[in-house]
């Protein structure tokens, strides 16, 4: 169990200043919100159980800009369900319009850091809106209307933005994959929804070596016949040609002077803005559509209320365009924050280049992930000795369950006085259902806490809710950021019930497929995915209570633990990636089970235990226990593209002719 003393409570001055502060004021005045000061506990119960009164007051608190304000924020679904609610009727806003300041505003507020480059870009706020207002001239050019489909295929870079934001702008819809998914990866996304213009990136560096696009860019081309237009850009400024494709500059050169009259198109509130995929190791991507009004609010309430980041803020989010962090942190220019990116590889100047750049940018909100934490401890990084952090308030982390020995990491090796947030949530809802705020007690292994208007409970098989029991992931109740369904689904939704509402038969829930546990504070501990569960001797065993153990042992790097079925019964099977120089002997096997039979329960004691070179994960960071399993059970594995290092699964085919 985590631990009950606090790693890190926030100071009394820091509570009174944060944004989630003045929402509490602002609710008691105007919505007679009552409440002990500072109690998280009491303003997230306020939330849901008001929900048209919450999500009113976040918007107008939150400076939501509305080219037509709404008439109502809330009306419910029919009794029963959760499908049918009606966000903010009436109303008409432009997501592009929420981020952008105005074309002579000269502060900087974007800063970008590319490998390959001598020195950070820096764009200001009017460059942005200026870049905008032509990019959106040119799409309008070439016929682009409301409810086409544009996509790229790009670095994080500020371009990526530009073009997202002018896609939006003219009422189309923006969908963006990572340079590195290769041509059948991207091709198995952006062919299912046929984009109208493609935006690419020509070449970028990674881990000092130059990685040429150009045949993947061609290759794709030739697969995506709806394509009428292609514009690439050059993050390098390395003025390479690409065959059929025109370049950006040119593109923005040709509309100048349209800042001059250029507006935004209305939509509404539930008007698509992103198109995003889920991770397809089991098939195709599904195709999750996202809609302007939703991403808009919950991101600016995360940003904001949670994470407490402002005008006076800067924020990096290490993150691809691939990732649904990268929306999320693009939604950090509606809070005035300055966005720092970063592209490139970690790994350069011995695993510190990603933390030598929070320091010299001065971040003060920092979003990685589990992965990238654990990378530090490994290399023996000493952020706190090697780089000046007075400026870094907060540290973000999802992707996978931040385990104790990180957040204890955290403490010991980076800073004392500062707010760590593990955040969870996902791609199907772009946001998060728990993440960190600024007034709770930060304790190891936890979540802080649901997010507010997150009717957040965890359910047992039969439908009860549980505290301090494990169990699924559940949403009862409305929120905007639900999706509006599946690209090219059916009338009735029908693929996009059966995903998140189907589980509990007797009630709509969502359902989100994480084995959690609430406790009596609200914290939320992950045991990661419901799907890829361990049930041996019907007990149901999160992986992550696995691999805190095993991992915490000086001779392991990393682990993986699948169930197997044998003549009818699941068994666990353990697999290790061990540091260099180490071996699975005899003596280390009998460590990892005695640690597991005496820390957690006979039962979490694995069948087998295999060393193997590498343990599989997606690009994003997580651990692919599912696609293990299928191999293990002799099933093929339909798509590979979204596999961060596919070429590991052999290991695991060879040792599944012996199991």
């Amino acid at each position: 169990m985590p631990s009950q003393t606090p790693l890190w409570t926030p100071s009394n001055s820091r509570k009174s200043s944060a944004a989630l502060s003045r929402f509490a004021q602002y609710l008691g005045e105007h919505h007679a919100f009552e409440s002990p000061l500072h109690d998280f506990a009491s303003l997230h119960s306020f939330s849901v159980n008001n929900l048209q009164t919450f999500w009113s007051a976040a918007a107008q608190f939150l400076e939501v800009k509305w080219i037509t304000p709404p008439s109502k924020s809330y009306s419910a679904p029919p009794s029963g369900k959760m499908i049918g609610a009606n966000w903010f009727a009436g109303s008409t806003l432009s997501y592009a319009d929420n981020m952008l300041s105005s074309k002579t505003d000269e502060t900087v507020r974007i800063i970008s850091i590319i490998e390959g480059l001598d020195n950070p870009v820096r764009y200001t706020g009017g460059e942005i809106y200026r870049s905008v207002a032509r990019l959106a001239a040119h799409l309008r050019s070439i016929g682009i209307k409301p409810l086409d489909t544009v996509a790229g295929v790009m670095t994080n870079s500020v371009e990526a933005i530009i073009a997202m934001l002018a896609t939006n702008a003219i009422g189309a819809i923006w969908s963006s994959s990572s340079p590195d998914f290769g041509e059948e990866g991207i091709v198995d996304r952006f062919g299912q929804i046929l984009p109208k213009v493609l935006f690419v990136t020509g070449s970028y560096q990674y881990n000092g070596k130059t990685i040429d696009c150009r045949s993947t860019i061609q290759a794709v081309l030739r697969k995506l016949p709806s394509v009428k237009a292609c514009i690439a850009i050059d993050p390098l400024q390395a003025e390479e040609s690409i065959e059929n494709t025109q370049r950006w500059s040119d593109v923005l050169n040709a509309h100048q002077g349209a800042e001059d009259h250029f507006q935004p198109l209305p939509t509404r509130f539930d008007h698509p803005l992103y198109i995003l995929y889920s991770s397809g190791t089991t098939g195709k991507p599904k195709c999750i559509v996202h809609t302007v009004g939703g991403s808009l609010i919950q991101h600016k309430k995360e940003l904001i209320l949670h994470s407490d980041i402002g005008p006076d803020s800067r924020l990096l989010y290490f993150t691809t365009c691939g990732w649904m962090m990268w929306n999320w942190m693009a939604s950090g220019l509606s809070t005035g924050a300055k966005l720092v990116l970063f592209e490139g590889s970690i790994m350069r100047e011995d695993a510190k280049i990603l933390w030598r750049t929070v320091a010299e940018e001065k971040v003060t909100c920092f979003g990685t992930s589990a992965k990238f934490i654990a990378t530090s401890m490994k290399e023996h990084v000493e952020p706190s000795r090697d780089f000046d952090l007075s400026h870094l308030e907060t540290i973000l982390s999802t992707g996978s369950p931040l385990l104790p020995e990180h957040f204890s990491w955290i403490y010991s090796h980076v800073k004392e006085d500062l707010h760590l947030a593990s955040i969870s949530g996902g791609t199907d809802i772009v946001s998060c259902f728990m993440l960190g705020n600024p007034w709770s007690p930060v304790y190891s292994g936890e979540i802080q806490g649901p997010g507010l208007g997150m009717a957040v409970e965890c359910w047992s098989e039969d439908g009860k809710s549980l505290i301090g029991e494990k169990g699924e992931l559940v949403c009862t109740k409305p929120f905007p950021a639900m999706p509006l369904g599946f690209w090219n689904d059916d009338e009735g939704k029908s693929k996009y019930k059966e995903s998140y509402f189907s589980y509990f038969p007797s009630t709509e829930v969502w359902r989100h497929g994480d084995f959690i546990e609430i406790n009596e504070h609200l914290g939320i501990t992950v045991f990661g995915r419901s799907d890829a569960t361990l049930n041996p001797g019907g007990v149901r065993i999160g992986t992550a209570e696995i691999y805190r153990q095993v991992e915490d042992l000086s001779a392991v790097a990393d682990s993986l633990a699948v169930s197997h079925d044998r003549a009818g019964d699941a068994e666990m099977l353990l697999f290790v990636k061990l540091k260099a120089g180490e071996i699975l002997s005899p003596e280390l096997d009998k460590t990892i089970r005695t640690t597991l039979r005496k820390n957690l329960s006979p039962r979490h004691v694995p069948a087998a235990i295999y060393q193997v070179q590498d343990i599989p994960y997606t690009r994003s960071g997580k651990k692919l226990e599912l696609a293990v399993t299928r191999i293990l059970s002799g099933r093929s594995l339909d798509n590979q593209t979204a596999i961060a290092n596919p070429e590991c699964l052999d290991e695991y085919r060879r040792i599944a002719e012996k199991v």
